[in-house]
């Protein structure tokens, strides 16, 4: 493991011919100078984790120095070292950004803690920022890639609905991409600086996503220890994207509708009001207007969640677009797995003619099985699964109104797992994520259909 790095910065040779000696047996990787106009020559040359600055330097002060340093590498700590007689200044020195000081001459073991204590609060800050900026998605249209009429009309929408502030209700198919357009709605708006947070009202049982959503303070239920801020805090100022909203409970229901009124909310457990700042996007593939009617969702928060109602449409649907789509996931995974391999115009022609009930998801994991089993420069048919190969071609057409309807809607279903799963190779992890449930509803749904 490499060694911190810490910057000495003294204008006494002696002291820092011993402090440096010191500071290196205790296994820190030290530099020195002399002034601070040397000493910011260097941090903008490589930017230390740890600086030691003397307050009183020759020409430029040590709070100049610590403004200059600040400014060029905000990554770096600094701790100042001052004399009885400038403790004030020292504190000054806080107020404009300097972590600690230390009076000299100074204990090294104490010393030692501070700087330990630096580079923890460093790390935190690093942290702090990977995880901002993993919560603030960048703008994907680049990645999004079709040319087919209903794609550019979703492009369309998108843009259109992005600059606004208004709730959007995103439907679509299991796997056709809802979260992508989420994530492009939120990057294409004023917002896209600030948070972008990802909840799958699915995936957590109701009690703990209400926990999740709103937070709990300590003693709320049994096991919580501690209190704990929920997401909607996270997200403030950003986008909160809440995937399978028709799976929430009535009394989930109930406190979203809150939230969306008034903006305010209370931890679980907790009598504070909580104010924030969200804009919430929604997505099913459930018919909500259906489960309206049924008496299992809130009419008033339908129309609350969708204010704008963005369609993303079925693969099936965007024929045209299955060569480009396919070809794109050939050059991501080349990347990823340091390949140069290349699709078969069979191969394409089999892609084109499959009914893709797992939509976008499907043919991204049926592209990357097949490169993984390819051994050769090009992916043949046999590469692909045996739903693809026997499958006959499919008529891209609607049904005639004459034509009997395709069974039950339980039967559809199973059919839909069983050609998913035979998608995956019988892989179930791959399979749930192709289907966009848990692997948990998967086991379930597998019994039902007895395909277990």
């Amino acid at each position: 493991m490499k060694p911190s790095s810490v910057f000495l910065v003294d204008d006494d040779a002696a002291f820092r011919h011993v402090m440096s000696g010191e500071l290196r047996r205790l296994g820190y990787e030290v530099t020195t100078a002399s002034s601070g106009e040397e000493a910011i020559q260097r941090v903008v040359g490589g930017e230390p984790e740890v600086v030691l600055l003397d307050l009183r330097l020759p020409g430029m002060s040590g709070l100049e120095a610590l403004k200059a340093i600040n400014a060029n590498a905000p990554g770096t700590e600094v701790i100042m070292l001052t004399g009885h007689g400038s403790i004030d200044t020292a504190i000054e020195s806080i107020r404009i950004g300097a972590f600690d000081y230390v009076v000299k001459p100074c204990p090294l073991d104490e010393l030692d803690i501070r700087i330990q204590r630096a580079l923890e609060r460093r790390a935190l800050r690093q942290r702090a920022k990977l995880l901002e900026r993993g919560l603030t998605p960048p703008d994907l249209g680049s990645s999004f890639v079709g040319e087919s009429p209903q794609f550019r009309h979703l492009l369309n929408v998108i843009n259109r609905v992005a600059p606004s502030d208004a709730s959007v209700l995103i439907m679509g198919e299991t796997g056709a991409g809802k979260e992508r357009v989420a994530k492009l709605i939120h990057a294409r708006s004023p917002r896209c600086s600030r948070p972008f947070v990802v909840v799958e009202c699915a995936a957590l049982q109701q009690n703990l996503l209400q926990s999740e959503l709103f937070g709990h303070e300590r003693g709320a239920f049994t096991g919580a220890e501690r209190a704990k801020p929920g997401l909607f805090e996270v997200a403030d100022g950003g986008t909160i994207f809440l995937d399978e909203i028709g799976e929430i409970s009535p009394a989930t229901q109930t406190t979203l509708l809150r939230v969306l009124d008034t903006s305010t909310f209370r931890h679980l457990g907790g009598t504070r009001e909580i104010h924030v700042d969200v804009r919430v996007l929604t997505a099913t593939n459930r018919d909500i207007a259906i489960m309206v009617r049924q008496g299992f969702f809130r009419e008033d928060l339908f129309y609350r969640l969708s204010t704008i109602t963005v369609e993303v449409p079925p693969l099936r649907e965007r024929g045209s677009d299955i060569d480009l789509l396919a070809q794109q996931f050939v050059a991501a995974l080349n990347e990823r797995f340091g390949s140069n391999k290349q699709i078969g115009e069979k191969a394409l022609e089999l892609l084109r003619h499959h009914n893709w009930p797992g939509n976008v998801r499907e043919l991204l994991h049926v592209v990357e099985a097949a490169m993984v089993l390819c051994e050769g420069p090009c992916v043949l048919p046999e590469h692909l699964p045996t739903v693809l190969r026997n499958a006959k071609p499919v008529a891209r057409t609607s049904f005639s109104t004459a034509a009997p309807l395709p069974t039950t809607l339980q039967q559809v279903e199973c059919t839909h797992i069983r050609s998913a799963l035979e998608a995956c190779n019988g892989h179930r992890g791959n399979t749930a994520r192709m289907l966009g449930i848990s692997e948990r509803n998967l086991y379930r749904k597998l019994r039902e259909c007895g395909l277990l």
